[in-house]
C-alpha cells in the first residue's frame, strides 16, 4: 500500500499542494483527476520522488520515503515503473533496446537473460516480433504498448501513468485501459494513473482522487463517483450532455 499523509508542496509562494491525505491499495487502477492546475501532476510527481514535499509523509508498504537512505531509495526506484504522457520512447533505439533500457541500468544480468524478459512483456502487450523495430515505424496505440512493457519489465510492484490514452483514438484508449488493468491484477501492482480522459476514469477507476485547488476534493470508486452529490465532482465530471445522460440513467436504474 502506497499511504499519502498531509503532502504540502509550493513553488516560491504558490501552494500547489495543500495536505493532501490518501491511500493506494494493491491490484486496483487509481485515478487522480482535476482540472488544470488542479496539482495532479504535481502529486504525482511526488509520489515518484522527483519532486520533494515541504510537509507530509510518503510510505510505500511502510517504508517512509523521507527516512530512506540512498542504496534504499535506489531500491525503491527499482520497484516503480513509469508510462510518460508522450511515451518517451528513444528514438534512436529500436523497440528491443528501449525495453531493455531499465535492465541495463538496474540490473546484472546478462544479455540472453535480458532477452528473455524483453520478449516476455513484448508478448504480454501483444507486440511479438516487433523488438527491431523503430519507434517511428508504430502506431501511437502500439507506441504505447512498448511503453507499458517497459515500465514493467523490471516487475514493478508500483506503476505510475501520466495520460496513457494521450493523443490516442477512443478504441485504441480503451484497449490501453484494458491492458493497464489486466497488467495491475494480473500481478497485484498499485497502479495510479493521472488521467483528464473521464472514458477511463468510468471505466477502470477503481478508486478515484479527485484535486481542486491542491486539496482533495473527493475520493471513491467510479460507481460512487456516479451517485456522488459532490458540486465539484458533478460540476466537473458531468459538464458534457454525454456524461450526464449516462448519469441520469444509471441513478434511474438504481431507484
Amino acid at each position: 500500500m502506497i499511504k499519502v499523509t498531509d503532502l504540502h508542496k509550493s513553488f516560491g509562494e504558490a501552494k500547489v499542494l495543500k495536505g493532501v491525505s490518501t491511500t493506494f491499495e494493491k491490484g486496483k487502477t487509481n485515478m487522480i483527476i482535476g482540472q488544470s492546475g488542479s496539482g495532479k501532476t504535481v502529486f504525482l510527481k511526488c509520489l515518484l520522488g522527483l519532486h520533494v514535499p515541504e510537509q507530509g509523509i510518503i510510505e510505500f508498504d511502510g517504508r517512509k520515503h523521507t527516512e530512506l537512505t540512498i542504496k534504499s531509495r535506489r531500491q525503491l526506484r527499482k520497484e516503480m515503473g513509469m508510462v510518460f504522457q508522450g511515451g518517451a520512447l528513444f528514438d534512436s533505439l529500436t523497440v528491443e533496446e528501449n525495453i531493455m533500457f531499465p535492465l541495463k541500468m538496474f540490473t546484472r544480468q546478462i544479455r540472453s537473460e535480458m532477452l528473455d524478459r524483453v520478449n516476455f512483456v513484448l508478448d504480454r502487450v501483444n507486440l511479438q516480433n516487433a523488438n527491431k523495430k523503430f519507434p517511428a515505424e508504430l502506431s501511437g496505440g502500439m507506441q504505447k504498448r512498448v511503453a507499458i512493457a517497459r515500465a514493467i519489465v523490471m516487475n514493478p510492484k508500483y506503476l505510475f501513468c501520466d495520460e496513457p490514452n494521450s493523443g490516442l483514438d477512443p478504441q485504441t484508449a480503451t484497449i490501453i485501459d484494458n491492458l493497464i488493468q489486466e497488467i495491475t491484477e494480473e500481478y497485484n501492482i498499485i497502479t495510479i494513473i493521472n488521467s483528464h480522459d473521464m472514458n477511463s476514469v468510468m471505466e477502470i477507476g477503481e478508486k478515484i482522487i479527485f484535486l481542486k485547488d491542491g486539496v482533495k476534493a473527493w475520493e471513491g470508486s467510479n460507481k460512487e463517483m456516479f451517485k456522488t452529490e459532490n458540486e465539484a465532482v458533478v460540476e466537473f465530471v458531468y459538464s458534457s450532455n454525454l456524461f450526464r445522460k449516462v448519469r441520469e440513467a444509471y441513478l434511474n436504474e438504481t431507484k
